[in-house]
């Protein structure tokens, strides 16, 4: 995995996009070098995680971006935490307060425990199983919190007088660069520690839905490869998928 530089991001801005990561995806099919970055001011089929609509108005972030990090596809899924954290790291510095932004597994930003953002991982693997490119896609609320079914939402606006999205970019992008070269250089542990450090405290409550159940229990930290360790039904279980409730 090569260092990737700030100079390196060939960030575009477009007025209107169906998808963000959808652009980015075909600029993977064909070939791009990785570094490539889509920003919408506005998107007209936006797509959050579990095949939901995202609604992309105005004033808020919507920005994707292309790698071809390498490793085995099937820790690809780490790539999820890893950019929950760069967010949280380009956001806090504008926060009154930096408590007031937590990580919800496996990669939302929360403001005041409502969602403030949302990261969403497209990929692909080759025939023997590396990696060939990931796209990954956050959607930050800045001027406004779309209404989401059964979910709390909050915008950054409602603390703070939030940035332009072409301004919070170059900061994501920049953080972003950082903790890929980190994850390079020291393994994912260093991801996973920067992640349980803004993540639920031990033993707090969970709700996790999964392979068509709903499960109660504790929070019990993450397991060496980004699975949520979960105490339930009288013992603690990893998960490598399902999604958390609340």
């Amino acid at each position: 995995m090569s260092p990737l530089r700030q100079d390196d991001w060939r960030l575009t801005i477009h007025e209107v996009l169906p998808s963000t990561s959808d652009h980015c995806r075909a600029l993977a099919a064909a070939g791009e070098a990785e570094g490539a970055c889509a920003l919408a001011l506005r998107q007209t089929a936006g797509r959050g995680s579990r095949g939901r609509d995202w609604q992309s108005g105005e004033g808020n972030l919507h920005l994707s971006v292309l790698l071809r990090p390498g490793g085995a596809a099937r820790h690809a899924g780490q790539w999820s935490l890893l950019a929950a954290v760069a967010l949280a790291d380009a956001l806090m510095p504008l926060l009154p307060e930096p408590g007031l932004l937590t990580l919800k597994w496996p990669n939302d930003v929360r403001l005041g425990g409502r969602k403030l953002a949302g990261v969403l991982l497209d990929s692909a693997a080759d025939a023997g199983g590396a990696l060939a490119w990931l796209v990954i896609g956050f959607g930050v609320n800045l001027a406004a919190a779309p209404r989401l079914p059964g979910v709390e939402v909050a915008a950054l606006a409602e603390v703070v007088h939030p940035p332009a999205p072409e301004a919070l970019a170059p900061l994501l992008l920049g953080a972003l660069g950082i903790w890929r070269q980190r994850f390079a250089a020291e393994g994912f542990g260093a991801v996973r520690e920067a992640w349980l450090a803004r993540g639920p405290a031990p033993g707090s409550p969970v709700t996790l839905r999964v392979a068509g159940r709903v499960l109660s229990g504790t929070f019990a930290g993450l397991a060496a490869d980004g699975g949520l360790r979960m105490a339930t039904e009288g013992r603690v279980q990893t998960f490598a998928t399902g999604e958390v409730l609340g």
